[in-house]
């Protein structure tokens, strides 16, 4: 092949090339979906933290759930502001955001809670659990690996004496936790004056006991000293109604575990003590 010849093919495909980018830019300038500026600016409003607490997949599918007439008050990272600024940008008429906090329930710390077994394998609750429950005798203990701090994108967990613990200044209630947690005990409560059982185990009262001296063994004196009718022992563990506690405390005056902890929703403070 001469050198023309050569000259010639790089001429043709420099041209074809050059042919095909220009078709390009117009299929792109007139075939594409312009983005719609309204969800752009919802999106710009959010955190931008994707946490999912919202129950859409990250910030930008919430926003675009807001323009086809959902809440405006579930982002819970955003609180109240934010709920107000959405309401604003739509017209709509804006709603209070509910604040929740993350709520472990377990208090079987180190020295507490009986072993079972040595667990030497990989540090994650998910792979312990995998492994006979774990190594500690209550089943329904925290695992203590850390699997649900590793999740929380506000540095708001962290494991003290082997358990779990929720700062409530720090949490914003997104529930990112609570999903990851395989023995299903974090709750995602209001912040409100109200009981908590910090406990999950729902064996018999003596076998409870041997198990954790902190945990619930049914007694059923939470329930007696409750004038409201808000606590009921019901399989061996105490469940708190969130709509008839009023957070007077009674219950924890006599729960002899100390298996009681108070939610004070103005000061952001858990009294497990």
């Amino acid at each position: 092949m001469d050198i023309q010849s050569i000259i010639s093919a790089v001429v043709v495909l420099t041209s074809i090339g050059a042919v095909s980018a220009v078709m390009l830019v117009i299929v792109d300038r007139f075939l594409s979906i312009p983005e719609d500026t309204l969800v752009a600016e919802i999106t710009e409003i959010l955190p931008g933290v994707n946490c999912g607490a919202c129950g859409y997949a990250g910030c930008q599918d919430y926003a675009l759930a807001v323009t086809k007439d959902e809440e405006v008050n579930l982002c819970v990272p955003g609180g109240d502001e934010v709920s107000r600024l959405i309401a604003a940008t739509i017209g709509k008429e804006a709603k209070d955001v509910v604040e929740s906090v993350a709520v472990v329930r377990c208090r079987g710390y180190d020295g507490v809670a009986k072993r079972k077994m040595d667990y030497d394998g990989v540090k994650s609750c998910i792979a312990a659990n995998a492994i006979f429950g774990g190594s500690r005798e209550c089943r329904d203990g925290c695992l203590g690996f850390g699997d649900c701090v590793a999740v929380c994108k506000f540095d708001a967990m962290q494991i003290v004496d082997g358990v779990a613990y929720s700062d409530p200044e720090k949490c914003n209630g997104c529930g990112v936790c609570a999903e990851t947690c395989p023995k299903g005990i974090i709750d995602i409560l209001p912040l409100s004056n109200r009981a908590v059982i910090s406990c999950s185990n729902r064996e018999k009262g003596a076998i409870a006991r041997k198990q954790c001296s902190n945990s619930c063994i049914g007694c059923g004196l939470c329930e007696k000293a409750c004038n409201y009718g808000a606590i009921k022992v019901i399989d061996n563990l105490a469940q708190v109604d969130s709509e008839k506690c009023i957070g007077c405390g009674d219950c924890k005056t006599v729960c002899p575990t100390k298996a009681i902890c108070m939610i004070f929703g103005e000061q952001k403070q858990l009294l497990a003590d």
